[in-house]
């Protein structure tokens, strides 16, 4: 990591697109990181964490000094109003999460678009692009650009992603605005050699000013702000019409042109020199706002143009709309060439490109060509603690008769054999919730499982509800002392953390009666108390303790 830190103009490194994003932000003299960790944005705050070298977190708090702060925060939304409380005292601030972490701070996330910010605020999230690692749903986060006038930067390179964060932070003091950096699997996981520049030594002094015409998003007030949010954007978008972060890479002669950001860029620059085609591209850094005449003005010249992007028809729509408004007779294609699901590979763009300028394809697949790999199921480590966990509940019930709720974490590979023991899946902290509601509804026996990280990040009001509202489901805590399944980073409860806050106490403070901590490998012990609080009439909780077999 100290590779990251070096002060050398021009050194050129081999870094991860995350790295890349480290790097940037230091360069840019960041001095506020939060962070819920969340794969494919892990690395951003792994690495920050490891340039502090923290030996605990709270010892660092409230000591910047020619450097940044760092947390590992409960959860998005919190992490999100920390790093904002930053901003407001005017200091540069970074939060890193992945594509469902947005879902979590987007409550928080509104109001602060329209009341903006001091020092700038960089947002980045990872979309999972092909659920590589969030099983849940293939969410694409551009749309929240629509709900909440962000503007969103989409880097294609690792060397982008370096560059494209420092300018961020530019950007949002520029626009008192927070500014999000989206990228996707590819990109926050790819290698590549990025150029360093100098490193900022930005010294401010935080201090919150008490401005109410700013922080209260209260009405009439807040009425104003949505108004002057919306001319703000207007005023973003004249600014991007002559940016360079929005560029044009003219073809020969061709009336054909290709429309594309981010890693797809990569795949058509790629698709071209494969078919020795010379097209026109427009390469996107924003995705939002859109520089709306630098788009009608390529378009007007040409008489087709492929729109390439992953997922949602995005910016498919947005440049039918602006060829619509600018009168233009351009043929536009997009989904109907491109897949609306799952990764673009190379070899997708390339067809998709031959078909649009009427090409042969410069391969051809084999027909009928079918490669026999075996077919594997993820399964828990050898020596993971959740072997004992789900094997004391599969003696202790008939698995027809209950109903097993689970979440996101190591313990949703139990869906999969030998297991097979979670009838629904969803996100944290929904585990708890769903089982309330099925308890309620149907009076049926259900057991949910539950991280111990998820429980700090979204599962202590799932609880309260159970408990006040009076349902009655078996909740197991798998409290395995760390954030295993995204790198193993500390979370509150874990012995890795001074004074760290004990599972057992929040539980008993939600008024929990039915309370036990068991380590699995105790499995007749275990296995009694799950028959015993199965037949309560009250919520009760199992924390099933015992480390990590990659916890030291």
């Amino acid at each position: 990591m100290e590779k990251l830190l070096s002060k050398k103009i021009s050194e050129k490194e081999f870094l991860l697109g995350n790295e890349a994003i480290v790097r940037g932000a230091i360069e840019a003299g960041v001095s506020f990181v939060t962070t819920y960790p969340g794969t494919p944005a892990s690395e951003i705050g792994d690495t920050f964490f490891k340039i502090k070298n923290q030996k605990s977190l709270p010892a660092q708090a409230g000591k910047i000094k020619n450097s940044f702060y760092f947390e590992y925060s409960t959860n998005e939304k919190v992490a999100l109003e920390a790093a904002a409380g930053a901003s407001f005292s005017g200091l540069r601030s970074l939060i890193a999460m992945k594509n469902f972490g947005l879902n979590v701070a987007s409550d928080f996330l509104m109001p602060l678009m329209s009341s903006g910010v001091n020092g700038g605020l960089v947002i980045v999230v990872a979309d999972d692009v092909g659920c590589s690692s969030s099983a849940q749903f293939e969410e694409d986060s551009r749309p929240y650009s629509y709900l909440a006038y962000l503007p969103i930067l989409e880097p294609a390179t690792p060397q982008e992603c370096k560059d494209f964060t420092k300018f961020a932070f530019e950007f949002s003091e520029k626009f008192k605005i927070p500014i999000m950096i989206r990228t996707t699997t590819r990109i926050a996981l790819a290698s590549g050699i990025v150029k360093f520049e100098k490193i900022s030594e930005i010294k401010r002094k935080a201090k919150f000013v008490k401005n109410p015409l700013q922080f209260s998003t209260m009405p009439p007030r807040v009425l104003e702000m949505h108004r002057e949010l919306i001319e703000k954007i207007k005023k973003i978008q004249k600014f991007l019409e002559k940016n360079k972060i929005n560029k044009i890479e003219s073809g020969g002669r061709s009336r054909l042109g290709i429309i594309t950001s981010g890693i797809s860029y990569l795949y058509v620059r790629e698709a071209l020199k494969e078919l020795n085609l010379d097209l026109s591209v427009l390469k996107l850094g924003f995705v939002y706002p859109l520089p709306e005449k630098k788009i009608a003005n390529f378009i007007k010249k040409l008489q087709k143009v492929l729109v390439v992007e992953e997922l949602q028809p995005y910016l498919e729509r947005e440049i039918k709309r602006i060829a619509n408004d600018a009168n233009c007779k351009v043929k536009i294609f997009g989904k109907d060439l491109i897949p609306e699901v799952g990764e673009l590979k190379p070899e997708i763009v390339t067809s998709s490109i031959a078909k649009f300028a009427n090409r042969p394809p410069s391969f051809a697949l084999v027909p009928g060509l079918k490669l026999k790999i075996p077919k594997r199921k993820p399964q828990f480590c050898p020596g993971c603690p959740y072997w004992l966990v789900f094997g004391a509940v599969k003696k202790a019930v008939n698995p027809n008769e209950i109903v097993f709720g689970g979440e996101i974490g190591c313990y949703m590979l139990a869906f999969y054999p030998p297991i097979d023991l979670q009838d629904y899946l969803y996100c944290m902290g929904s585990g708890a919730g769903v089982a309330h509601g099925i308890s309620k509804a149907t009076k049926q026996k259900i057991i949910t499982f539950i991280g111990d990280s998820s429980f700090f990040h979204a599962g202590i009001p799932a609880l309260i509800n159970t408990v006040f509202n009076k349902s009655n489901p078996l909740i197991i805590i798998l409290d395995n002392q760390t954030t295993a399944m995204t790198g193993h980073q500390p979370h509150p409860g874990a012995p890795t953390v001074p004074n760290g806050i004990k599972i057992e106490n929040i539980v008993s403070a939600c008024g929990v009666k039915n309370l036990a901590i068991i380590d699995p490998i105790e499995q007749e012990k275990f296995i009694e108390k799950i028959k015993e609080f199965l037949n309560k009439e009250e919520v009760s909780v199992i924390i099933a303790r015992r480390p990590c077999i990659f916890v030291k």
